[in-house]
């Protein structure tokens, strides 16, 4: 079988660019290993923040705006909900040297993409901050840019979507069928799968966790990390308003590296929890070896260290639990481009735990780079560099 474009992996950005590659008529399979969603890789959770003044950097804006339109067409043309504007601050102390994501100074950098793109904002001291958001307990002198525009995606609902409509569009959907590898023909691939094999002219992966297996030669550049999240109940139900109608959140005290959270809104009433998590890059694993299960001690370990003071509202009863997985390149960036070895092959793998905010515009990218040759949006900055590619 022959077709023109073969995506693997249908996770955040495999199901977004099989949607966008079948909305241009063009005839795509589209492959993963399980069935999308899933919580086997980085596509699960219930929620992922979206914020258009980017901390990671300014080359990241033109990626998350179109994501953003996109997102309300799919909804429109699924006729589900996915992006919810509920607002967005980033909170650390002034003058701090606040690190996250291969950006050394987040904050500051979350204002400066702001002002350079006209992005919506506002600045809050410490006592406007603690008036307006009572939710959060305050280390001490933590300033904040608060963004009304920023919010929340659901994953899994944006997967679902995208592959429904890909599918109606005409796409091919193959789940349950893991790629074992591909050659080179120049003119063409073949993809060969647990169960066939295909021809196609481009080959996309996006395969997240899964990348080194398909593209070694990235194995030196990515690591794999194990990644938990949590949802905690309330200590009195009478504070949920205050939790159901707060913002996302990503928030450094100040007093030591390691204490960065982030979170989230209520968004499943009274007894849904409150999602709060943290971030570590010390530990890393494989998709297929990873721990998938929270043990006692970690949620334990999260409340009374990174919860209890900061988040007083909520109890240490854990309602709900999960790990999933970052894909890290180095310097946390993204890797967006063609194989130099095989330029009938473009990855769009990892995305090191900040990309799902963009993935609904990557999708388009890839689709117009598998079609046309190139892209509306400026993928330089996701280049692999001779170093990224061993």
């Amino acid at each position: 079988m022959r077709y023109d474009v073969v995506v693997v992996g249908l996770g955040a950005m495999g199901s977004a660019t099989a949607y966008q590659l079948a909305r241009a008529g063009v005839r795509v399979l589209g492959l993963d290993r399980y069935r999308p969603p899933h919580a086997h890789g980085s596509t699960h959770g219930d929620t992922r923040i979206t914020r258009v003044a980017v901390g990671e950097g300014v080359e990241y804006v033109p990626l998350v705006r179109p994501s953003h339109e996109i997102w309300r067409e799919v909804e429109d043309r699924a006729d589900v909900e996915l992006l919810s504007q509920c607002g967005g601050l980033v909170m650390a102390p002034p003058e701090a040297t606040f690190a996250m994501h291969g950006s050394e100074s987040f904050l500051e950098h979350t204002v400066a993409a702001a002002e350079a793109y006209d992005v919506e904002h506002e600045l809050l001291g410490t006592a406007e901050l603690a008036a307006r958001f009572p939710q959060f307990a305050l280390a001490g002198d933590e300033q904040g840019c608060y963004e009304p525009g920023a919010g929340f995606v659901r994953p899994e609902r944006a997967v679902e979507a995208q592959l429904r409509l890909a599918r109606e569009l005409g796409a091919t959907l193959a789940f349950g069928e893991r790629v074992l590898g591909y050659d080179d023909h120049g003119t063409h691939l073949s993809v060969r799968t647990t169960s066939r094999t295909v021809e196609a002219s481009t080959l996309v992966i996006t395969a997240g966790p899964w990348v080194a297996d398909l593209v070694p030669e990235l194995a030196p550049a990515v690591r794999v990390l194990r990644q938990v999240l949590f949802w905690f109940d309330l200590r009195d139900p009478s504070s949920y308003p205050g939790f159901r109608d707060s913002p996302v959140y990503i928030w450094w005290p100040g007093d030591d590296p390691d204490q960065v959270i982030y979170g989230f809104p209520m968004i499943d009433g009274p007894s849904g929890g409150a999602k709060v998590a943290r971030e570590q890059y010390v530990v890393e694993t494989t998709a297929d070896e990873v721990d998938r299960t929270v043990s006692p001690d970690e949620i334990e370990e999260m409340y009374e260290r990174y919860v209890r003071h900061r988040l007083p509202w909520l109890s240490g009863r854990c309602v709900k639990s999960k790990a999933c997985l970052y894909t890290v390149a180095t310097g946390s960036r993204f890797i967006i481009d063609r194989l130099p070895s095989t330029p009938n092959v473009i990855v769009a793998s990892p995305c090191s735990g900040h990309g799902f905010k963009h993935s609904a515009a990557i999708g388009e990218c890839l689709a117009q780079l598998a079609t046309r040759g190139h892209s509306t949006i400026d993928l330089s900055p996701f280049a692999l560099s001779a170093d990224a590619a061993g």
